[in-house]
């Protein structure tokens, strides 16, 4: 397992993998809801379909998928599912983030992203320890390198909900 800190990035293997986007299960605390946005070259989805979340749980290539909330040892997780050696080619990046409802992610405790294999293997960790008045928040992305995938810790987040990502179409913005 790889614990990543904002900025940092390592390689993943170029298979199906799930990411979890988890925080503390803590009563009051602001829900977070996990969504993965398809990405091209120029860093912009290229429709609503290359948006998935739990109200939209599959992207028509079938590549990505929200597998839903789990709960347990005082923990919440949203899952997604990236079958990365299917994802088009023209699809560059996939953005994990999230969505936070009822509140900030600044009140959001214990939040992290981990990457885990189709198997379970752990392979990135990235724990979020400076939040503020987000009301959505990137983690991190995947994307392409020299034949082969890397997760990212992103990190940024955007008061003004996931529009202020400008990853729509023809508003476009790369994370530092």
């Amino acid at each position: 397992m790889t614990q990543i800190i904002k900025g940092a990035n390592t390689p993943v293997p170029s298979e199906l993998l799930r990411v979890a986007v988890c925080r503390r299960n803590v009563a009051g605390a602001p829900a977070v809801d996990a969504s993965a946005l398809l990405l091209d070259a120029n860093g912009k989805v290229r429709g609503d379909a290359d948006l998935v979340f739990y109200n939209q749980p599959q992207h028509p290539s079938g590549t990505v998928r929200h597998l839903g909330t789990n709960e347990g040892n005082g923990q919440l997780a949203e899952w997604l599912e990236v079958d990365l050696p299917r994802v088009e080619l023209a699809v560059q990046r996939v953005l994990i983030a999230g969505s936070c409802d009822g509140g900030v992610f600044g009140s959001v405790p214990g939040l992290y992203a981990q990457v885990l294999t189709g198997a379970g293997a752990m392979v990135a960790l990235y724990a979020v320890d400076d939040a503020t008045t987000e009301t959505a928040f990137v983690l991190g992305e995947f994307y392409r390198r020299d034949g082969g995938w890397k997760f990212r810790a992103v990190g940024q987040g955007y008061a003004s909900g996931l529009a202020g990502c400008r990853c729509q179409r023809g508003t476009a913005r790369r994370p530092a």
